[in-house]
């Protein structure tokens, strides 16, 4: 268990600077201060985790990124923020995959489905659905004008074989096409790629990552399940009388964070009020601090 581990390793340090000090050992005392700098650490990603305490925290994730209106604008925005959290998944050591891929006309993606096999990545995440908006310089704009993009964040936690959602397969159409962009000429000659719409609730989910359409179909059923566990989750909360403000924060057209590229630097989350001048880290995978921020936030409410 992580708290009986950090309190052995406590224990551990104690006695070890007992013995710096008795024995005047600078070469103990060098390593009891690395050993207190990994129980921060430690310690910090602990308090972390004690914020994540809804019921599906502790599960992965599912990330959709689409563009706002815009047009190249938006689309080449919905990219960047795909790389953010690419990078940040990254720097977290998560586990992930790309489900579906839509390339934009011109430049930047269309949307982009991506899955985060790793524990915790829902409660990380959940922070982050919503409308994200750019401020910048365009470089699609030969007179150098400022432009505002919008793109939406969603986030549903990873379901599997533990949780029982039923779907009944004759609900549920079946469509497969040819798949789009980069992978070969495998992927583009053949229908492997795999659209299921859920005509009760009208969820559409597709997938053309693998070459494979069995494979696809099987990602295309793991996004469905999430979204209609996602679903169900939601309506529960209704019946709560809490999903009101929820949606508040969930619905496109309501920003959630700012990111500032020009006249100044500057990313600001709406919610919470954090904010940073440091916009080149927060695009580069910096994030944790704006989900610290959020997660205290919400546990206050």
């Amino acid at each position: 268990m992580p708290l009986e581990e950090t309190a052995e390793q406590i224990e551990e340090l104690e006695l070890l600077a007992e013995m710096a000090q008795e024995e005047n050992d600078p070469e103990t005392a060098e390593e009891v201060k690395k050993g207190v700098q990994v129980l921060d650490k430690r310690l910090e990603k602990l308090d972390f985790q004690f914020l994540l305490s809804d019921e599906d925290d502790n599960r992965g994730a599912v990330v959709e990124i689409h563009p706002g209106a815009g047009g190249t604008e938006s689309q080449d925005w919905a990219q960047m923020l795909m790389r953010m959290y690419t990078r940040y998944f990254e720097r977290q050591d998560f586990k992930f995959k790309t489900l579906d891929l839509q390339s934009g006309d011109e430049a930047g993606i269309k949307s982009v489905v991506l899955e985060v096999d790793a524990a915790f990545a829902y409660g990380y995440l959940k922070s982050e659905s919503g409308v994200h908006r750019l401020v910048r310089i365009s470089p699609f704009d030969s007179q150098s004008r400022r432009h505002t993009s919008f793109a939406s964040v969603f986030v549903f936690p990873l379901v599997d074989d533990d949780v029982e959602i039923e779907i009944d397969m004759n609900e549920v159409r079946v469509d497969t096409y040819r798949a789009q962009g980069a992978g070969g000429q495998h992927v583009n000659k053949t229908d492997s790629a795999v659209r299921l719409t859920h005509e009760p609730s009208g969820v559409v989910v597709q997938c053309q990552s693998e070459r494979s359409q069995l494979r696809n179909r099987e990602s295309a059923m793991t996004m469905l399940r999430a979204k209609l566990y996602l679903k169900v989750m939601e309506e529960r909360q209704q019946e709560r009388d809490a999903i009101e403000a929820e949606k508040m924060d969930n619905a496109w057209g309501s920003q959630i964070r700012s990111y500032v590229l020009q006249p100044y630097t500057k990313v600001k989350d709406h919610r919470t009020d954090h904010e940073t001048g440091n916009s080149t880290g927060v695009l580069d995978g910096d994030l944790e601090s704006f989900i610290d921020a959020f997660l205290r936030w919400k546990s206050s409410r």
